[in-house]
């Protein structure tokens, strides 16, 4: 298990800072993307040192501990973040928005603000941890078969029988 762990806490770092830095953290929006991102990468880790063959199930312990490293840090570091910069993203798309749609920007401030809550950060850091765990591991399920080239010791087959034959 020690030689999973190092990959795991490299690949959550990663994802868990990306998912904390402010308009960086924008891209798990797709798909959580930086959560794929960091199971992918402990896995590739992993993979890259691994004396064996590494299996699915392997990438997916693998996800799941970068999942929970990254979910660690959005709730320690991310939540008092986007209590501190709420105002600034909030600004930041309601002048996106008068200038896409100027008569919808004064109606999106009052419902992003009054979203704006110690009590509703700390909710969306757990739901993002949780989804941090969840895609982390599909994403060390995903880098098994890209980047582990070598074939598992399989059992020779048996050999043919002869029916009848000389």
């Amino acid at each position: 298990m020690n030689n999973k762990l190092k990959p795991a806490i490299i690949g959550g770092v990663v994802l868990g800072l990306l998912s904390v830095i402010p308009f960086v953290n924008f891209v798990n929006a797709c798909c959580c993307l930086w959560a794929i991102l960091g199971g992918l990468l402990a896995s590739y880790l992993y993979i890259k040192n691994s004396p064996i063959p590494v299996t699915p199930g392997d990438g997916a312990i693998l996800g799941v501990l970068a999942g929970i490293v990254g979910g660690a840090i959005v709730i320690v570091i991310g939540i008092p973040v986007s209590i501190l910069m709420g105002s600034a993203m909030t600004a930041f798309f309601v002048s996106l928005i008068e200038r896409i749609d100027p008569s919808q920007a004064e109606m999106m401030r009052r419902q992003i603000e009054a979203g704006q809550t110690i009590v509703g950060a700390i909710i969306n850091g757990i739901i993002l941890a949780v989804l941090l765990v969840i895609f982390s591991t599909l994403g060390g399920l995903i880098a098994v078969p890209i980047f582990e080239k070598r074939k598992r010791d399989l059992p020779a087959p048996p050999p043919p029988q002869n029916f009848g034959g000389a």
